[in-house]
């Protein structure tokens, strides 16, 4: 059943939505839209200085959001190697780049997904989404829509409806401009 429609509907309508991603599900919402993010904190119980990870079809939905002319081109390199796949990078941002994204950092947290299913969503959204994992604090993150039901269900709008990508780990997250893995994939 495809319901990428009503998905991206509630997306332009400020809701929260939840996602299969390479490994869990991810809950998410419109990046540009600050209600929509206060609504995703809300739900996840997530302090604002953490930020977000931004997932996107390709690198252009991150251009806005990126400053890369900070990086040389052999860290530009080592990244795009890695796309799309299972590894968030943590680059420096533009500036405008709003704090309910970034936290308390000068930095925000990107990928490029190879997940199809979310990049059929990216881009039918026209943007990236932000993500983080469709679990109530202290819970396992879901793995399928069920478990996204029984856990998160009463808060969301919709859930986007697929298979995670089968990996077991949530992507690994990397400095772009050190090379330093904060989550090991």
């Amino acid at each position: 059943m495809d319901n990428l429609s009503q998905v991206v509907t509630a997306l332009e309508q400020g809701e929260v939505i939840a996602y299969p991603t390479e490994a869990v599900f991810g809950v998410g919402c419109d990046p540009d839209n600050p209600e929509a993010v206060a609504k995703l904190l809300a739900l996840k119980q997530r302090p604002v200085e953490k930020g977000l990870i931004l997932i996107a079809a390709d690198y252009a939905q991150l251009a806005p959001y990126v400053d890369d002319s900070q990086l040389t081109e052999d860290q530009k390199a080592l990244i795009f190697a890695s796309w799309p796949g299972p590894v968030t990078w943590v680059m420096p941002t533009k500036p405008g780049v709003p704090s309910f994204l970034t936290g308390q950092f000068s930095t925000i947290a990107v990928r490029v997904t190879d997940h199809p299913l979310v990049q059929q969503l990216c881009r039918a959204f026209g943007k990236p989404l932000t993500s983080t994992s469709a679990n109530l604090t202290g819970e396992p993150p879901c793995r399928n829509v069920q478990e996204v039901e029984s856990q998160l269900g009463a808060h969301l709008k919709t859930i986007l409806h697929g298979e995670t990508g089968g990996r077991d780990n949530p992507s690994e997250i990397r400095d772009a401009a050190t090379g330093q893995i904060f989550r090991q994939g």
